[in-house]
């Protein structure tokens, strides 16, 4: 049995919403604001943002259409060079970045419920457990039932930000002098602070690609996978543009910038303190929209190695009544399970993974141009967008971030280079496997 075509242009779009929209929206605008102190040049730099994923794309829009299976990376670079890039590219994305990154939102998850009632570490611990399991259950059940929770999830991170939007300018006690540009502020500006400040922008913009993971089962997905991640896209761009603004309006670019949760420290200079709660439960509902966009999303890398035979025995069934890759949703669930047990009360865990990311997107963007170089007669029902210059422009600012983070961030370079590298006895493993039967 294999996965059926289910998701419709709307699921697959609201994926890309859920996947997109966490907390980074909520976090990510102090560091811009301390680089860019200037309203235009803060608010040109989210939007450059924006534009440089829709490149990314770009590419994955044409690899997604010319191979509309599960699995996303690992089917790109498996065709695009050799099933050993492939499989590497594969077992980091599954083993370090969504389980990684499930296990994360877990605990930041229950974290956030002791701002409505408090909870111990044991408690924390198990909430974030309970919440791994809770939401792999329902993917397990049938991606039908994941769906709903992702679409209900994203209609309400959508609502509860365009009420804050709307809410802030007519009710709040925001100022629009804001806007205008303070002394010193020109002056600051400069080429390598934009390029920094693109450094956090583009992270909160991660997790765009999450329809071409689970293409096999979007209806029609050589015209709908390309639709989905430019209208998901647009819709975060344009969500991102206005929570901006509206954050201009309650604070100066350098309150702004001095800030750590920049969206509750907004909401109270609008409303004042007692909307935290409030901040709280948005939270709560944004950080469980994304868990279960990574819960759905993926099982399928599993699943797509091990109808290769590249991966441990059982990811490739598909449950006969379900129709989900359940085995391979349970070694997900396993797996992030075990990184909370081991890691405990932490913040970030596994925060290597925003390298192993850069690495895996910049190797998409390869693929393209290798098999439009290697594969020239193959069927393609998107051409990427402005070939070869707006791929490269892509490729370009992502090799500018990995070499940043190495500067910066040695130690989890290292790290995600390391676990990168530990796929390859399994590979080998596999590959025997495969000879001997």
């Amino acid at each position: 049995m294999t996965l059926k075509p289910q998701l419709s242009l709307r699921d697959a779009t609201l994926l890309v919403v859920a996947s997109v929209v966490g907390s980074g929206i909520f976090f990510a605008p102090a560091s811009v604001a301390a680089l860019l102190p200037h309203p235009v040049w803060f608010l040109l730099a989210w939007l450059c943002g924006g534009l440089l994923s829709v490149a990314g794309a770009c590419a994955n829009a044409e690899l997604g259409a010319m191979y509309p299976r599960a699995g996303g990376d690992y089917v790109y670079l498996k065709e695009a060079f050799h099933p050993l890039a492939g499989f590497l590219v594969g077992w980091f994305t599954f083993f370090a970045i969504f389980t990684g990154t499930l296990a994360t939102l877990g605990v930041a998850l229950a974290e956030s419920l002791t701002v409505f009632f408090p909870l111990s570490d044991q408690g924390k611990l198990l909430g974030a457990i309970g919440f791994v399991a809770l939401t792999s259950g329902i993917n397990y059940i049938g991606l039908r039932w994941g769906t709903v929770l992702n679409n209900l999830g994203s209609y309400a991170k959508i609502a509860a930000l365009c009420a804050f939007a709307l809410c802030g300018p007519l009710f709040g006690q925001g100022s629009v002098e804001h806007w205008q540009v303070s002394e010193g502020a020109a002056e600051s500006l400069s080429l390598p602070n934009f390029a920094l400040a693109l450094s956090p922008i583009l992270f909160t913009y991660l997790g765009w690609n999450a329809p071409v993971y689970v293409a096999g089962e979007i209806r029609c997905a050589q015209r709908t996978l390309p639709a989905s991640l430019f209208r998901g896209l647009g819709i975060c761009t344009g969500l991102y543009l206005i929570v901006n603004g509206v954050y201009l309006y309650a604070l100066s670019p350098y309150e702004l910038g001095a800030q750590t949760n920049t969206g509750a420290t907004a909401a109270r200079a609008l409303f004042g303190h007692e909307i935290g709660t409030v901040v709280g439960m948005f939270t709560f509902v944004s950080i469980l929209g994304t868990l279960n966009a990574t819960i759905l999303v993926g099982p399928r890398i599993a699943y797509a190695m091990a109808l290769d035979r590249l991966f441990f025995g059982g990811a490739e069934r598909v449950h006969a009544r379900y129709a989900t890759p359940h085995r391979a949703i349970l070694i997900q669930a396993l797996v992030a399970v075990l990184l909370i047990l081991g890691y405990g009360n932490f913040a970030r865990v596994l925060d290597y993974t925003v390298f192993g990311i850069l690495l895996a997107t910049m190797a998409d963007t390869l693929a393209l141009f290798t098999l439009r170089w290697r594969k020239p007669g193959l069927s393609r029902p998107y051409r990427a967008w402005g070939y070869p210059m707006v791929p490269a422009v892509y490729l370009m600012a992502n090799l500018m971030l990995a070499w940043m983070m190495v500067r910066e961030r040695p130690q989890e370079c290292a790290a995600s280079l390391g676990l990168l590298a530990l796929g390859l006895p399994f590979y080998l493993m596999f590959v025997s496997n495969q000879q001997r039967d």
